[in-house]
């Protein structure tokens, strides 16, 4: 019956409206089966993709600050590359070695005004160390714990720094005030060059911090005839109140003496490959025909014999050298005119 009804159908196509009306009624048992992994795929689809954008986040805020940290010397190499050209000599900055940390806590205590950072002495972090935001100079590692640090910030009351003013190179000393908002200033003559909107990088003079990097922007010069000191009052440039993230700078430790001591073995170094290759040029040349034309062998170039050396005179001093006649020629006749005027 089955095969029957199967030769009608493909003859005929006698049950094209019920393989029709099945197809429907089908169509929606599949769809209805199939709900549940389509809305299964669309879940883990918008997990991915968060969990992708997410860590997209994450590693462009990274790139953005190593690239923000980099270009933090750019105003102040600007400015010295004057001074610069007068040093070429001395030794070239070299770009440190920077790692990122991530703010975890702050210290309580309102008068002292100190951080904790996701690095410790485990990721090579060491006592003195530089640390910074986005924007400039934040802080020194003071304290260290195997996976964390405590960061010392420059407006805290017992930290100074040493500055430069970055449009005429004037130094001078930068200390905290106990005010996330403020730097002051030490010790500045009255008479000195300095105003507001001058950019205060740091000099390097301490051997602790590295020198070029924004530290502050001077907001305030007071100017008392009556005293020997100006008031300057300064705004840190770094967000020390509102960075997360920040840059460890991995600086060369060198004290000045093995820096010195290094660049004079280099510099003795290069000084001897610079003799050398003058000595083996000399040395080639030598091997040759000498200066005067004589071959080695003794006979002159233009086949004539060799001249032998005359011989002393009476007085000890010896006569001049065939070479030296040779190479003068218009002192071989003064010799015969002599006995001509006696």
């Amino acid at each position: 019956m089955s095969v029957a009804l199967m030769v009608v159908d493909a003859r005929f196509d006698l049950l094209k409206p019920v393989r029709s009306q099945m197809g429907l009624v089908l169509m929606e048992s599949y769809w209805i089966t199939d709900l549940p992994q389509r809305a299964w795929q669309g879940v883990a689809g918008q997990f991915g993709s968060r969990n992708e954008l997410i860590a997209e986040n994450e590693k462009l805020k990274t790139e953005a600050l190593l690239l923000q940290g980099r270009l933090q010397k750019l105003a102040a190499l600007t400015e010295q590359n004057v001074r610069l050209r007068e040093l070429l000599n001395s030794s070239a900055l070299v770009d440190e070695k920077v790692e990122v940390a991530e703010l975890i806590g702050v210290d309580p205590n309102p008068f002292t005004h100190r951080i904790l950072i996701n690095k410790g002495e485990r990721d090579g972090v060491f006592l003195g160390q530089p640390v910074l935001d986005a924007r400039g100079l934040m802080g020194q590692v003071v304290e260290l714990m195997p996976y964390t640090s405590r960061v010392l910030l420059l407006t805290d009351t017992t930290h100074s720094i040493p500055v430069q003013v970055n449009r005429n190179g004037l130094r001078a000393i930068a200390s905290g005030t106990g005010n996330p908002e403020r730097l002051e200033l030490r010790h500045v003559a009255d008479t000195a060059d300095i105003k507001e909107g001058d950019l205060l990088v740091s000099s390097g003079m301490g051997q602790r911090f590295p020198a070029g990097y924004p530290v502050a922007t001077v907001n305030e010069v007071i100017h008392d005839s009556g005293q020997p000191f100006a008031i300057v009052r300064a705004i840190p440039t770094a967000a020390l109140n509102r960075s997360r993230y920040m840059l460890l700078v991995f600086s060369d430790r060198r004290t000045p003496e093995q820096r010195a001591t290094d660049a004079a073995i280099a510099q003795e170094e290069a000084d001897r490959k610079g003799e050398r290759a003058p000595a083996q040029g000399a040395g080639t040349t030598g091997q040759g025909a000498p200066a005067n034309g004589t071959p080695a062998n003794g006979t002159p170039a233009n086949g004539a014999p060799a001249v032998t050396p005359a011989p002393a005179t009476q007085s000890g001093t010896p006569a001049t050298a065939p070479a030296a006649q040779s190479a003068s020629p218009a002192a071989a006749p003064a010799a015969p005119t002599q006995p001509r005027r006696q």
